[in-house]
């Protein structure tokens, strides 16, 4: 069964698709930004959660779309984002992860996330989940059969403190299977920036947070790599659109490294 023969069997399936921006780019990169947005849309009340929870790190990566966007300005290339919080739904989880809809995120519970039946886990994954991926699906696919061999690099922010310790990593460079775009990243941006950066920090695919590359880049053997920037680096629009332009030559280094493809 295909995902697009799942969300055509529930017609809330497409009620969330992702926000596709610069569809006609003609560059290697496919930016996507799974936890783009903290919107909670109305037929999930707030959660539970206060406004000042909504608008933390735990419901959205702040800073990472803007970031994501300004790469995708630079690059040339085309942008995915989830329009919805991770607290409903995370896109960067399968959906028998427990994080997906978790009911505790950091130190904070989640409480309109505590309980949710069997049903209502697959009416979000349905309404979620699934156009999302059958979105990047079709723009991956969509550049796979024009000949532009996408490489895709999704983005995402990190918190300087996390459950009382301080991380000293800016720029973390993580990998799935294929560590070719990874390292190629990490050496290009310890040469070009001033930036602290590691491989497989903050986190690692041991933490499970790979699924998007997982899903829909190993089985095609595409390029990829998952980026985690600290998000008191990216705090503003200026600080966003300056990390944008710190590393455009960065990933354009680190995509021209790689094993030319076949024409």
């Amino acid at each position: 069964m295909t995902r697009a023969m799942i969300a055509g069997g529930n017609k809330e399936a497409a009620a969330f698709p992702p926000v596709v921006e610069n569809a006609s780019a003609r560059g290697r990169a496919v930016i996507v930004c799974e936890h783009a947005s903290n919107h909670i849309p109305p037929r999930w009340g707030d959660l539970g959660l206060t406004p000042d929870q909504r608008r933390a790190h735990i419901a959205w990566d702040p800073g990472a779309l803007g970031l994501a966007r300004g790469l995708a300005r630079h690059l040339d290339a085309v942008l995915v984002h989830a329009p919805v919080s991770r607290l409903v739904y995370d896109c960067n989880r399968a959906p028998d992860m427990g994080g997906a809809m978790p009911a505790r995120s950091e130190i904070h519970d989640i409480p309109g996330n505590a309980t949710i039946t069997p049903e209502e886990r697959a009416a979000r994954t349905a309404a979620i989940y699934v156009p999302f991926h059958d979105g990047l699906h079709a723009v991956l696919m969509d550049r796979i059969a024009r000949g532009l061999h996408p490489a895709l690099i999704t983005i995402h922010s990190f918190t300087p403190v996390y459950f009382g310790k301080p991380r000293a990593v800016e720029f973390g460079v993580i990998h799935d299977a294929d560590e070719a775009l990874p390292r190629a990243i990490l050496a290009e941006a310890l040469a070009r920036t001033p930036l602290r950066a590691e491989l497989n920090e903050p986190y690692s695919a041991k933490d499970d947070v790979t699924h998007t590359l997982r899903l829909h880049a190993t089985p095609y053997g595409l390029p990829n790599a998952m980026l985690e920037l600290r998000n008191d680096l990216i705090a503003t629009p200026e600080a966003e659109a300056r990390m944008a332009a710190t590393l455009a030559p960065v990933l354009a280094a680190a995509m021209a490294a790689l094993t030319p493809e076949p024409v």
